[in-house]
């Protein structure tokens, strides 16, 4: 006798709700910035170099201005209850360790060999000066998409963890411990890594880095909830309180876009094509790092609200880091700041398609809604 089994609803398994159409078309609010930043660069270039200039240790002043409104209403909706809770299922983390430090910096430099060391180096061709040194241009440009191999993301990760509805208590600790992996691994496997060069890693910049952009604002967000709820109330914090701060995260994010665009905006107009050239082996990177760690999350069984943000913190680069360390090693207009730059000109639009691929694969993974932290009534709809 033949039964009639139910068909999964995959519409209702996928992660999050309707999005507002701001949302919807994020990407192409994406796109439109870069070229409103470049735009800017290029007309007013005194007022970029002076704002490219008010920096810390090579970190930009106005850009960690930005990234602490982008990253603040992200850490305030934690629930870090969860953090304590992610601390005791350990796989997530460990699978993150093993994809950012055992594989990606060496699928890196591979892809990079391959591609701009053999494959397009004709295309490449010439030389500038590094520390007074001759240096290739395809050698340039390999050093710096090694250092944004090298240097998983610590902060733009949080991003894509919130818009991918997953759970932001386990992104917290996997940020922590890659943030202290970083610290004492960066340089070594930076110097290995490139070989040719004596790699010095500036250790302010990656401190700096890790407390302006995640440290700062995850010490907000933790004392503002704490002293919302309790002089406040939980009720007041989720109705009045996140209406007023959702669209933070996104306008900050477009606006650090426009000015990192405005400051370096000039190295991707003088060299259109080998800003394609360098794009493809970085390209091909996010999406081979995301499909392991995406995949590897399957194979343990990891609920979905930790497996997209632990596939999402390898695929993207603390891009940041690389930039810093880029301009401070071998100078602002190197082939080497250069790479890196192209690694934030891909890594937005293709993150945010990673993160509307989570969205939708969803229902290949065990679901655990609660730990999902958005305090946004639109992800209930999609829940089961």
């Amino acid at each position: 006798m033949r039964t009639n089994q139910p068909q999964i609803n995959r519409k209702a398994v996928q992660a999050g709700g309707k999005l507002s159409f701001f949302e919807k078309y994020l990407t192409i609010w994406v796109i439109l910035c870069i070229l409103i930043g470049i735009s800017l660069g290029r007309a007013f270039p005194g007022i970029a170099q002076s704002l490219d200039n008010l920096s810390i240790y090579n970190i930009s002043i106005p850009i960690a201005i930005c990234l602490f409104f982008m990253m603040y209403p992200i850490m305030v909706k934690i629930d870090f209850s969860q953090t304590l809770q992610a601390a005791r299922a350990p796989k997530p983390v460990i699978l993150t360790l093993i994809v950012n430090w055992l594989i990606k910096p060496f699928t890196m430099v591979i892809l990079a060999q391959f591609f701009l060391g053999w494959l397009f180096r004709p295309l490449l061709s010439g030389t500038e000066i590094i520390n007074g040194t001759e240096v290739t241009l395809a050698n340039s440009y390999i050093a710096g998409a090694i250092l944004l191999g090298i240097a998983p993301c610590t902060a733009m990760v949080l991003m894509w963890g919130y818009l991918s509805y997953g759970n932001q208590g386990h992104t917290i600790v996997m940020v922590a411990v890659n943030s202290l992996v970083m610290l004492f691994l960066y340089a070594p496997l930076g110097k290995w890594l490139l070989a040719t060069n004596d790699l010095s890693v500036p250790w302010q910049t990656i401190v700096f880095s890790v407390l302006i952009y995640v440290g700062l604002p995850l010490a907000a967000g933790m004392y503002s909830r704490y002293w919302i709820f309790k002089h406040k109330g939980e009720d007041w914090f989720k109705r009045r309180f996140l209406q007023y701060l959702s669209p933070i995260s996104i306008t900050a994010l477009l606006i650090t876009l426009i000015l990192l665009f405005a400051f370096k905006g000039d190295l991707i107009i003088e060299n259109p094509l080998h800003i394609l050239l360098i794009a493809v082996p970085l390209f091909l990177q996010t999406n081979i790092i995301f499909g392991l760690a995406y995949v590897g999350a399957w194979k343990l069984k990891i609920a979905y609200e930790d497996a997209a943000p632990a596939a999402l913190i390898g695929a993207s680069n603390h891009f940041e880091v690389a930039i810093a360390t880029a301009v401070m090693l071998f100078g602002l207009n190197s082939g080497a700041a250069l790479a890196t730059v192209v690694g934030v000109l891909i890594e937005v639009p293709v993150m945010l398609m990673l993160v509307k691929f989570c969205q939708k694969t969803a229902f290949w993974f065990p679901r655990e809604p609660e730990k999902a932290t958005l305090l946004d009534p639109r992800c209930a709809k999609s829940f089961r």
